[in-house]
């Protein structure tokens, strides 16, 4: 039908074509805002109802994602066992020292995404140096953490063994594949792979943030391994989780609660909070947060020195080298500034710490 004024007409959806693409929204495995998927139910015949019930659902999505937007995830969460709060000046005490933890770092892929994404483009460095949108190679890392007493834990995930193939990962949703360009992934070895080699069981797991590139090797980790988080990493509500939930939440199936990190404030007012992981000072979880609520970066002391793993605090070299915070990627830019700040205060108090930015290396810090 037509809905005409004295100036132009427009033709109006029949309502089997409105609900062809809400079934359509359904099935590519994105879930309607909020849980209003509940307003639509297969037992509606009339027409008029129809398209009554469907605009309704579209106003009072509109109006759920500009008033609350929506959470990461619907995996739940609970109070993490593991790790004691501490003052960053007991971390710094330490720091220095040569530590137990063997660190390994693995690139489990290479990966093209946009670059206002991964840097603030609209940043006075980002303006003068000239950088423009556009794709920007990065690697999906992964590391290995071999403690003599707690045993190999790894930070991230790496990548699972559908996406050997960019059609074979039934996980993934097909918006979530083509705006994220899963079909451009190009993996270099999966999680599976990498685990088929180790001789110690996997202990646990310790995920940065839960965006899609830091958890998309879980499914290959083994039930009941357990894994941990930032605070309010799955609640955590923004525009963007309303294209992704359904992807985070496959991926997250095969996982347990998830543990969230203790932090509460740092006494000594550098970080958002700090956390000896295993009560002796040889891992510590900081809390870094803005790219996403329970943003986690690491510092680990091993034989040959301390090492800064930063998550996406910052993504590339060219942003870490130059100050500056991620972009679009962000859930608080501002917040993500300051986090990165006390960062890069960290690395120039220690300026021998190996750092590892969240999808670039350092010439000092490559991967194998």
């Amino acid at each position: 039908m037509k809905i005409a004024n004295r100036k132009k007409s427009f033709a109006v959806p029949a309502a089997s074509e409105l609900l062809n693409a809400v079934e359509w929204w359904s099935i590519s495995g994105l879930r309607l805002p909020c849980e209003l998927e509940a307003m639509i139910t297969p037992t509606i015949r009339d027409s008029s109802l129809i398209l009554k019930r469907i605009f309704a659902l579209l106003a009072a999505m509109v109006l759920a994602i500009v008033l609350s937007g929506c959470k990461a995830s619907h995996h739940p969460s609970e109070p993490g066992k593991l790790g004691t709060p501490a003052s960053s000046d007991a971390m710094l005490a330490v720091i220095e020292e040569p530590g137990p933890i063997e660190l390994e770092k693995i690139t489990a892929a290479n990966w093209v995404v946009i670059r206002s994404g991964l840097i603030n483009l609209d940043h006075p460095a980002a303006q003068a140096a000239g950088l423009e949108d556009g794709d920007e190679p990065i690697e999906i890392y992964f590391y290995v953490l071999r403690h003599p007493t707690y045993g190999t834990f790894i930070v991230d995930s790496g990548v699972e063994s559908g996406f050997r193939s960019s059609e074979s990962n039934a996980r993934v949703s097909w918006l979530v594949t083509q705006a994220m360009k899963i079909d451009e992934l190009e993996v270099r070895t999966t999680t599976a792979e990498w685990l088929a080699l180790e001789q110690q069981p996997l202990a646990g797991v310790f995920i940065t943030h839960l965006h899609l590139d830091h958890i998309m090797g879980l499914p290959d980790v083994p039930p009941g391994t357990p894994v941990y988080t930032g605070p309010d990493e799955a609640g955590a509500e923004q525009f963007l989780n309303l294209f992704t939930r359904g992807t985070i939440d496959r991926m997250l199936d095969s996982t347990g609660k998830l543990n969230e990190w203790p932090f509460t404030a740092d006494p000594a007012n550098r970080f958002a909070g700090v956390i000896d992981v295993f009560g002796d000072g040889s891992l510590w979880a900081i809390h870094v947060p803005g790219h996403t609520p329970g943003s986690t970066a690491f510092v680990v002391r091993t034989p040959q020195g301390p090492h800064l793993l930063l998550g996406d605090a910052t993504h590339t070299r060219w942003g870490w080298e130059n100050g500056v915070e991620p972009g679009s990627f962000s859930h608080n830019p501002a917040q993500s500034a300051v986090s990165l700040k006390t960062l890069l205060d960290l690395s120039a108090q220690y300026p021998d710490m190996k750092v590892h930015p969240g999808h670039q290396s350092l010439s000092d810090s490559s991967a194998r």
